[in-house]
């Protein structure tokens, strides 16, 4: 974890926040493939790039969802929202609500 911190003060020091924001959209979503550690059919996928926002959602057959949406707001900056859920080891559902905008990364766990 502390090299997770590591790289990320050192992204955000030496970039954008544009590029940060989408470095930390793409580590989020790569947590979460992580996670599934085995392979999945895509039950559902939705997608909607634009210049200003984007909008996507996905569900596997092996209970991982996500859900993301995000507008550029002035100054080049990005607020971001969503969810994504996945079953943990234990069994039991874990689901990360989070919101991210100029001020950093707020994530809210919860534990079904």
């Amino acid at each position: 974890m502390l090299e997770i911190r590591f790289v990320l003060s050192s992204i955000s020091r030496h970039t954008p926040s544009f590029l940060t924001m989408k470095f930390m959209i793409v580590l989020a979503c790569l947590l979460a493939v992580a996670f599934a550690n085995e392979e999945a059919d895509v039950l559902k996928s939705d997608s909607e790039v634009n210049v200003l926002d984007f909008n996507y959602g996905y569900e596997l057959s092996n209970h991982i969802k996500a859900v993301q949406s995000g507008v550029l707001k002035e100054h080049d900056n990005w607020v971001v929202s969503g969810e994504y859920e996945y079953v943990a080891p234990n069994g039991k559902t874990i689901k990360v609500v989070y919101h991210a905008d100029e001020t950093g990364y707020h994530p809210k766990v919860v534990e079904a």
